[in-house]
């Protein structure tokens, strides 16, 4: 009989092995129980940068910090009283210091992924905080707003943008999203120059329509950003396509929307998760004006990260570069990016779900990656060292970050252990408690302190 020789093949290394942590990383949950909790936002105050504000849902809920995310309190009075449901929140300081907080609110979902099809009253409301973040007013402004009758639209995935520049506009709050009708979806605009109070007739920004169904081939994705001059840039994911403009007068009038970007759908399959997309992020350096776009999409197999730059005002934009760092083609998917670009020290950064600890792609971390030149290279780093699985349940759209000199703040949404076995904040058209298992996290890293 033959004998054959045992190989023994070396274990594969752990995440923790792979990726060094970021310096002063720090991880704290801030919802105690799981619930419908996801989908947040945050935003550090560049007048008091030790206010932070983070925002999620179900129903839209602030969470407050004084002192650079040591310490962290729920704001009162944020969520409407008169709606059933509210989220896909947003949060944002303007040049004065001033919180917005963004969010929609309804009663009842259309029909799934086609939102617009048996439509309840719905609107997108503001409401702003004098205090940096600690107390809201109790009124919210209304963007826009309908009542439940037949053929209403449905309004979606709303994001608040601040002129915190020295420009002519410096002080102008700018909101973007989708509007699902039962022929189409557009992106629509508006505008508001005194300090949120009152809110411009919505205008449509998109040049070309979408598909009415929120699952592939609509207008979806609305995101912004102001440049040192006042220039409002903006982009938007447009079926397989990445669409932009921008406006020169405060959001008064805008540039015919154009396609900047060719990528994969921004919708793909991920295993284990309800639903994921790609949808694409703007950031500016204040400094350079180097604009950047972040998003993610299966074009390699897997789903990588990508970020591509415009130094002339988008007129041209550079090669995708991938951001995570693991092997090409490995089986690792990586999804749910956010990207912020640091005021003061003109960094990068990206966060992102990873899951290239796993041969099956099915647990999930966070990595924070770190770009100091320009966005051409990218360093990855382990936010979070212990896995998780989504088990199927919706952990969200879109994550967040924000970063300001030097120190970086992510939020995510979590699939809770099983074994803890409550539900808190569960709206109250979820009838299986069972599948709304979800926790929101922050974690901080500080490169002001390791680079001093």
């Amino acid at each position: 009989m033959a004998l054959y020789p045992i190989v023994i093949f070396p274990a594969r290394p752990s995440f923790a092995q792979l990726l060094l942590s970021p310096p002063g990383a720090n991880v704290i949950d801030l919802t105690s129980k799981p619930g419908f909790f996801n989908e947040p936002s945050v935003a550090v105050n560049p007048r008091n940068p030790q206010q932070v504000v983070v925002a999620y849902q179900v129903p839209a809920t602030i969470e407050y910090s004084p002192d650079t995310g040591q310490n962290w309190s729920r704001a009162s009075g944020t969520a409407p009283e008169n709606y059933r449901v509210s989220g896909d929140v947003s949060v944002a300081y303007d040049d004065k210091g001033h919180a917005f907080l963004c969010y929609i609110a309804f009663d009842k979902l259309g029909s799934e992924d086609y939102w617009a099809r048996g439509a309840t009253r719905n609107g997108i409301f503001v409401r702003s905080s004098l205090d940096g973040g600690k107390s809201w007013a109790k009124n919210p402004s209304t963007v826009i707003a309908y009542p439940t009758k037949p053929g209403i639209p449905f309004e979606d995935k709303p994001y608040i943008v601040a002129d915190d520049s020295k420009g002519p506009y410096a002080g102008n709050l700018y909101v973007g999203w989708t509007q699902f009708t039962l022929t189409k979806s557009v992106i629509l605009f508006s505008r508001s120059t005194d300090d949120g109070q009152t809110w411009s007739a919505p205008v449509e920004i998109s040049s070309q329509e979408g598909l009415p169904r929120d699952d592939n081939g609509d207008v979806e994705g609305f995101s912004g950003v102001v440049g040192s001059d006042g220039t409002l840039y903006t982009v938007w994911a447009d079926g397989d396509d990445i669409a932009f403009t921008f406006s020169k007068d405060g959001g008064k009038t805008f540039a015919p929307s154009a396609i900047i970007l060719r990528n994969a759908p921004s919708y793909f399959k991920v295993h284990d998760v309800s639903r994921a997309n790609g949808f694409p992020q703007l950031a500016v350096d204040p400094k350079s004006g180097r604009l950047f776009v972040s998003w993610s999409d299966y074009r390699n197999g897997d789903v990588d990260v990508f970020v591509s730059t415009s130094s002339d005002s988008s007129a041209t934009w550079s090669s995708a570069v991938r951001v995570n760092s693991d092997p090409l083609h490995d089986g690792s998917d990586h999804f749910f990016e956010w990207l912020a670009v640091d005021p003061v020290t003109s960094d990068t950064y990206v966060i992102f779900y990873d899951r290239r600890d796993d041969p099956e792609n099915r647990k999930t971390t966070v990595v924070l990656a770190r770009s100091t030149d320009g966005g051409r290279t990218f360093q990855n780093y382990a936010w979070t060292d212990k896995s998780f699985e989504a088990h199927d349940d919706f952990i969200g759209d879109y994550t967040g970050i924000a970063a300001f000199g030097g120190r970086v703040y992510g939020v995510w949404a979590e699939e809770a252990p099983k074994k803890s076995v409550a539900a808190g904040g569960i709206p109250k058209s979820s009838a299986n408690t069972e599948t709304r298992r979800t926790i929101v996290r922050v974690g901080f890293a500080d490169f002001g302190e390791a680079n001093n």
